[in-house]
């Protein structure tokens, strides 16, 4: 017999809640580690279903997806967290309707965000993503170029510096990906010194959240361990 939805959101965040929390105390973390719940596809009823059992934050791969999503639930008091690529033409949407843009990775987005972002909200958090493995693929700064944006987005008084983001090449050894996650704590604490106020390192998903944890991260993005795999897609 199936369970209720609700049932089934409320049972697979305290598992991830509780795992998050052996993996911290496993790896001697002293502050908790941030679930970021990845709502890309699911239906504003699932995101308020899993609200309903305290999750508040989610992330959205696409603005255009995520709008109609954040518009329904607004009275939730949610925090939404823009995980995908960053299109220039959709920079001011995203600046009005995220709490955090966690995908920023050229310097052209900068005065976009920072410009669009509305004076009575308070400042977008804004993570830098790092192309850690160099993948031709994938979308994110060198890690040579981190410092260079960081202090651009960290002069602008619209936008709010808060740490990196990645998401590291899916390896079949665990091993390597700790490698593109140790790197990625290695950007982190360079760039903590030159920015002592930032603390979030964003890295780790559904199969790989424990060592990332391990290696460092702050906040993992998990959606399928929490929502349940998505409906195969059909012709129909």
């Amino acid at each position: 017999m199936n369970q209720p939805p609700l049932q089934r959101c409320r049972e697979a965040h305290a598992g991830i809640l509780l795992a998050l929390d052996n993996a911290s105390h496993a790896a001697n973390r002293p502050d908790p580690v941030r679930l970021l719940a990845v709502s890309k596809t699911r239906t504003a009823a699932e995101v308020a279903a899993l609200a309903e059992t305290g999750q508040r934050a989610f992330g959205e791969n696409y603005v255009q997806e995520a709008l109609p999503k954040v518009e329904a639930l607004r009275e939730l008091g949610l925090e939404w967290h823009l995980i995908g690529h960053l299109q220039s033409n959709k920079a001011d949407a995203a600046a009005r309707s995220f709490d955090w843009v966690q995908s920023l990775d050229r310097p052209r987005l900068v005065a976009v965000l920072a410009r669009h972002r509305p004076a009575g909200l308070p400042p977008l958090n804004v993570l830098l993503q790092v192309n850690i493995d160099d993948e031709a693929s994938k979308h994110g700064c060198a890690p040579a170029d981190v410092a260079a944006l960081a202090d651009a987005v960290a002069a602008e008084p619209r936008l709010r510096l808060r740490g990196l983001m990645a998401i590291p090449a899916p390896h079949a050894d665990i091993a390597r990906r700790r490698e593109a996650f140790r790197a990625m704590r290695a950007l982190f604490d360079a760039l903590q010194a030159r920015h002592p106020g930032i603390d979030t390192l964003s890295m780790g998903m559904s199969e790989d959240y424990v060592p990332a944890i391990e290696e460092g991260a702050t906040m993992v993005r998990i959606g399928s361990a929490l929502f349940g795999a998505r409906p195969a897609k059909t012709d129909l």
